[in-house]
Formats: C-alpha cells, structure tokens, sequence
C-alpha cells in the first residue's frame, strides 16, 4: 500500500509539502454519485496552513489519483492534559469534484443569467445520451458556461461513443439529477469526474458485464463479509399521467413483465403532467420501475488479490458476481468503494454492490432527493400554466 495526501488549490496547484502523518484515511467512491473522505492528522501549523477556503484534497493510491475534491469540514481537537503545547488532531472531510458539477442548477438557457432566463426548457430530442450528458455539463458547469458558474479546471474528457438516444427536457432542476436520468435512459451509463494533470475531465463511460471474469465467494478468498437483504419491488405496472384533464389527459402504461409474473401485478401512478411528449413519457415510466424494482441489495468486505483489484479489474458501475450463500449466486452493479487506511494495518476496500435502490445514504436522504425533484416538476407545471 502506498497512500499519498496533497493539498491543492482551485487551479490544482500543489499548496505545501504532503500530509505524511495522517493515523486514518476513508474515502469513498460512489456510482453516478460524488464521492467523499476524511483524514486524521495532526493538527500541525505546516498542516492548518493549507487548509484554506477552496483549497482541494487529492489521494493519490499506488500512483493514481483514487479520490480528488473540495475541502469542506475541518475540525479541531486538542486536550488539556498532553504535556507541554499538544498540536492536536485535525479531521479534515472532502467531497470529490464531481459535487462542484452536480451541484450546478440547469439553466433553461444557460447562455442567460437565472434572472434574465426566457426559456421554457433546456431540451434534446433523439439525441445520443453521452452527447446530451456532455452538453449539459458543458453549458451549465463547463468550459462552455457563463464564466462565473464554470468549475475550475473542469474540461470535457475523450468522446466514449457510448449509450442510445434519449429525448430528455429539464429546467431548474439540479444537473446530478438531470444526468443520472439520462444516463439511465441511455442504457445504465455512468460518469465521473478524473484528475488528470492539471485538469478535471467529465467523463461518460459504459459500464462492463464482468459477471464470468470478478467474482466474489467464500471459496475464491477474497470475501470477508457480507450482509445479503432482498426486497420484493414496490411497483411491477406504472401508469404514467401526462398533460391534460380528465379523458383529454394522455396515460401510458409501462410495465416489468417478469417482476408481475414472479411477485404478481403491483401498481403505481406517475403524474407528468409536465410533459406531452411520448418518448419522454415512456422514459420516465421506465425509470419508475427500475426505481420500484426489487432490490438485492449485498454490503461486502472484499479483499484485493493479485488477480482481483478494485480500480484495475473492476470499477464503478460495473456488474460482478457475489456468492453470498452456497448455491445463491447474485449479479449486481458496483455501486461505491470504501478505501479505508491506516499506517499500521494497512488498507481495507468494502464494496458495496446491489440493485439501484441499494444506496448506503439514509432513507432521509433519499426522500429528500425524490421531494426535490417532484417540487422540480411542479415549478415546471406552475411556470407553464401561468405563462
């Protein structure tokens, strides 16, 4: 194992000497979501001096940037009892760069300041889903937006040329939202942010079926734990509600065929009255129930082997095979990575792999972010009824 810490400014210039006496280190890697880590260090001058306003915290694991963003909490410890001055310990928390991206509101026009916005919507009809992903994080947060909303340093990585075409139109929503949506429609995208040099690259990429290639079992050694929960779906029909009243209101039917065969017919209404187009509306039911669906949801203690590796084998969003229990083998996604350190015992990876709705977040913090986006919805209705 070979952690280095640095500290950089918001032009990802290297501010001080590495944090070499860091007693823990957690960060943690999460799929279509940002990331987040914290350290323990002591609280010495060398190392309070760097921790200043916008300054960025970057992990550098066995020569590869592993996690990179924002300092945003540092907390203090000292105790009276240490002989002489203690310097005490300082925690330090970061989120990576992707939350300065999907922190961005989207602009109907983006070209315009919020308060001189004419647009109804920002809009792609049939369009690719990285092309359109790329373009929003452009226009709202990249080198293509008003100069005040770009995130420094942030480009547009290599074209992937991956996902199908979408149809996809959003306003004042926030812009993690509206990519995980169309990453989702584009066929189970994923995208991230990458330190590389000194830039910060937007990247879409297609996650791979490793199903027959990483495996983690009992038997092959390199699984420690697991906490295996399955869940019956909450939805196999949805009924999307379109715009329009009573019997002029437009409603599509989307339904999981083999989640109604196995669990029977379980039903759910949507209302959309934000949108009349089809496409869009069939997008949005299928959405509903891969959000509905039934969950496996596995927590699992892996261990690195030679053969194995997190960040070299396999990564976020990939699908992997877990055997959780003889004879129950479980193909999931690659959700997030824990990468926890200490210079004593070394480093630890958990790996959290299950269904989309297999979240580590509080059920809080998931309701907060599904009330967010339907009161996105209702600014829309209102905004359009009035106008």
């Amino acid at each position: 194992m070979t952690i280095t810490v640095l500290v950089t400014d918001r032009q990802l210039n290297v501010v001080g000497d590495p944090i070499t006496q860091w007693t823990e280190l957690h960060a943690i890697l999460r799929f279509n979501e940002p990331g987040s880590g914290y350290l323990v260090a002591p609280a010495r001058p060398e190392v309070m001096e760097q921790l200043d306003a916008g300054h960025r915290i970057v992990v550098i694991r066995d020569g590869a940037v592993f996690c990179a963003g924002p300092y945003e909490v540092s907390r203090v410890r000292r105790s009276a009892s240490e002989s002489g001055a203690p310097p005490g310990t300082v925690t330090v928390h970061w989120a990576d760069d992707l939350a300065s991206v999907v922190g961005r509101v989207v602009y109907p026009t983006p070209s315009e300041d919020a308060d001189g916005a004419q647009g109804d919507y920002w809009s792609v009809a049939n369009t690719n889903a990285e092309l359109a992903m790329r373009a929003l994080v452009d226009a709202n947060a990249g080198p293509g937006a008003l100069s005040y909303r770009r995130v420094p340093r942030l480009v547009l990585g290599d074209l992937a040329n991956v996902g199908a075409n979408v149809t996809y139109r959003t306003r004042w929503t926030m812009l993690g939202d509206a990519l995980r949506e169309i990453a989702l429609a584009g066929g189970g995208l994923g995208f991230r942010t990458r330190q590389v040099g000194d830039q910060v690259h937007f990247e879409v990429y297609q996650p791979r079926d490793l199903t027959g290639v990483v495996r983690f079992s009992w038997g092959l050694g390199n699984l420690r734990e697991v906490d295996y929960e399955r869940r019956a779906p909450t939805a196999t029909s949805v009924i999307v509600g379109a715009q329009g009243d009573l019997d002029a209101r437009t409603i599509i039917e989307r339904t999981n065929t083999a989640a109604e065969s196995a669990w029977g017919r379980l039903e759910k209404f949507l209302d959309r009255r934000d949108s009349d187009d089809p496409d869009e509306l069939v997008q949005a039911g299928d959405a509903e129930l891969v959000e509905c669906a039934e969950t496996a949801q596995l927590s699992t203690v892996t261990i690195d082997t030679p053969d194995q590796r997190f960040g070299a084998d396999y990564g976020l969003g990939d699908l992997v095979t877990v055997v959780p229990l003889p004879g129950v083998e479980v193909a999931e996604v690659v959700r997030s990575a824990h990468l926890e350190a200490t210079p004593s015992e070394g480093e630890q990876v958990t790996v959290l792999v299950g269904s989309q709705a297999a979240s580590s977040d509080p059920v809080w913090v998931q309701y907060l972010r599904q009330l967010d986006r339907r009161l996105a919805r209702l600014e829309t209705n209102v905004t359009t009824e009035t106008s």
